[in-house]
């Protein structure tokens, strides 16, 4: 669930293109398994807001030859993103259907959320609505995720990412705030990254 305020094509997004990626989002990711090891042993991701699916092909080309990739939108994949091990769903986060169906594909052992709302260019609302995004994020992950579990999700900077590490210092060994370089100088988005989820979400437990 990507946001279309930039369409100008730059440096990130031909790389991708060029690599058959829908999208540029895919070297954020990409460095953030670099410093992090988002997907050390990771076999059982979870990929929220995941359309046009960089995110999607990325974490398909890195769970393991027995890993799987659950992923949720609103709007359907990229037609470039392989089927195999991939469960799609395209409907509401919020959806207590869509919540039940990605639980009992779980337990995850990375949760990622690219989602970004749609945007208004008022920062105050816009910030308001990725918060939204980041703490329904964050359900799924304290939910579903199990024990060691790996946690990754964008929101615009505006002081709600605060709170939300304070959270997940709580839930994870250690979680930080880190901007990918591939991220448009004018964007105020980061990423929270939360490590070795502590003791994991109830499988089986509806949210």
């Amino acid at each position: 669930m990507a946001s279309n305020q930039y369409k100008k094509p730059d440096f990130w997004s031909k790389k991708a293109f060029a690599k058959g990626y829908p999208a540029r989002s895919v070297w954020k990711l990409e460095e953030m398994d670099r410093k992090f090891g988002l997907f050390r042993g990771r076999d059982r991701v979870l990929d929220l807001g995941a359309a046009p699916g960089s995110w999607t092909m990325y974490a398909l080309e890195h769970c393991g030859e027995d890993g799987c990739v659950v992923s949720v939108d609103l709007s359907p994949l990229s037609g470039a993103v392989p089927s195999a091990r991939l469960f799609f769903l395209q409907g509401d986060l919020q959806e207590n259907g869509i919540r039940r169906t990605v639980q009992e594909h779980g337990p995850y052992s990375l949760v990622l959320c690219d989602a970004a709302p749609a945007t208004t260019g008022n920062r105050t609302v816009d910030g308001a609505r990725s918060e939204a995004l980041a703490e329904m994020a964050l359900f799924y992950a304290e939910n579903m995720l199990g024990a060691g579990g790996s946690f990754a999700v964008k929101i615009f900077q505006g002081g709600a990412e605060r709170g939300l590490l304070q959270r997940m210092r709580g839930l994870f060994s250690s979680a930080r705030a880190f901007k990918p370089e591939a991220c448009r100088r004018e964007s105020f988005e980061t990423y929270l990254v939360g490590l070795g989820r502590l003791g994991g979400g109830q499988e089986g437990q509806n949210p």
